[in-house]
């Protein structure tokens, strides 16, 4: 493994996950190296776009790493937004598409709120968690067959079709999320809503459920 080029990526990874920016020593720390190494790296990143200095000098996201995200996943995110479009304006509530990395990992591919939303939940793209947390884990887990010592919310989903959790990814925050069925009867998606408080959950899974029906039907 070059160890150059991992600590490049380590740092492009810090930088993305503090859009409100960092010092360059504060990266070296994060990382774990010397500040002229992070120097370095930073200089190269600029040089691509990939990072850039604000009015503070604070090293932020730069422009070149949206041609980096567009092709990702970009058949999937092309049939999921209108599916996600219309979840979240049926429910009033941010809706997200999540995706399986391995085999312990899930990462929101896409998030929408909908239109005129007076709050806004925190949850990001390429924000990730452990897939034992969260509606969207729950959801593809239960999808699968049952597993010894699985959770309860594994084995309930499995039960009602859709995955129900509170305060697992964002605190007082409740998500109610459905696999993505595939025609090989596996799933490696969810899609799901995020809501502070909703007084009919199952209607909620009804909605969820019916969304992930329908980009399954589309990816096949």
């Amino acid at each position: 493994m070059s160890k150059t080029l991992h600590h490049g990526l380590l740092l492009l990874r810090v930088i993305s996950e503090h859009p409100q920016g960092l010092t360059v020593s504060e990266l070296a720390d994060a990382i774990s190296v010397h500040r002229t190494v992070a120097h370095r790296l930073v200089r190269t990143l600029e040089a691509h776009q990939l990072c850039r200095r604000d009015h503070q000098r604070r090293i932020v996201p730069g422009t070149g790493l949206v041609s980096l995200a567009e092709p990702v996943q970009q058949d999937l995110r092309a049939l999921a937004r209108p599916v996600l479009d219309e979840l979240a304006e049926s429910t009033r509530a941010t809706a997200h598409l999540l995706v399986r990395e391995g085999d312990t990992q899930m990462r929101a591919l896409m998030v929408v709120e909908p239109r005129g939303a007076l709050v806004h939940v925190s949850f990001r793209p390429g924000q990730t968690h452990s897939i034992e947390q969260g509606s969207g884990g729950v959801a593809v887990l239960a999808h699968g067959p049952y597993r010894g010592g699985e959770r309860p919310e594994v084995t309930e989903a499995r039960a009602q079709g859709y995955a129900v959790t509170t305060g697992e990814v964002i605190p007082a925050v409740t998500g109610v999320s459905a696999a993505v069925p595939s025609a090989d009867g596996t799933a490696a998606a969810s899609i799901g809503v995020s809501v502070f408080e909703y007084t009919d959950l199952g209607q909620l899974g009804t909605l969820v459920s019916r969304a992930a029906r329908s980009l399954g039907e589309l990816l096949d």
